[in-house]
């Protein structure tokens, strides 16, 4: 699984014009699930976002976590983080797992999050959506499951 994370202000996501989740302050999670990927990737990917020390501690050094702030996820999932740009100039998606396979892992995602007592709004998994994220810092970071070592 790959998740891109902002660290983020108030930030919500909208489906035909009417907002679906909505944060305060937390983190935007952009989650993609690749072919081969299970729950034991869920597990890791929850764990990394729930530690995560990027907030700010009382010198300004990124030194606390999401659950030491009391903050929020705003989970979208997207498919896209798949997309390989090798050849061509169209993005092929082979990479990214079927959609009922993404479904299970995604909601899986927002429900390991949940249990760690972190609040969680998301998106609507296949919806044409508009995600409006006010990054702060800006602070972006890419964790891919794959990638352990």
């Amino acid at each position: 699984m790959r998740a891109v994370v902002q660290r983020a202000g108030p930030s919500r996501v909208e489906v035909k014009g009417e907002t679906v989740g909505r944060i305060e302050k937390g983190l935007v999670v952009f989650a993609g699930v690749g072919q081969g990927d299970d729950s034991a990737d869920c597990s890791y990917l929850a764990e990394k976002i729930a530690g995560l020390r990027i907030f700010e501690d009382e010198q300004g050094k990124m030194n606390r976590s999401l659950q030491q702030v009391g903050g929020e996820v705003l989970c979208i999932s997207q498919f896209t983080l798949y997309g390989d740009t090798r050849k061509g100039r169209r993005p092929s998606f082979v990479q990214a797992a079927n959609p009922e396979k993404a479904e299970e892992l995604y909601s899986m995602l927002c429900q390991l999050l949940r249990e760690k007592g972190i609040r969680v709004a998301a998106g609507i998994f296949q919806a044409a959506m508009r995600v409006f994220v006010e990054n702060d810092g800006p602070v972006t970071i890419l964790i891919d499951s794959k990638k352990q070592v």
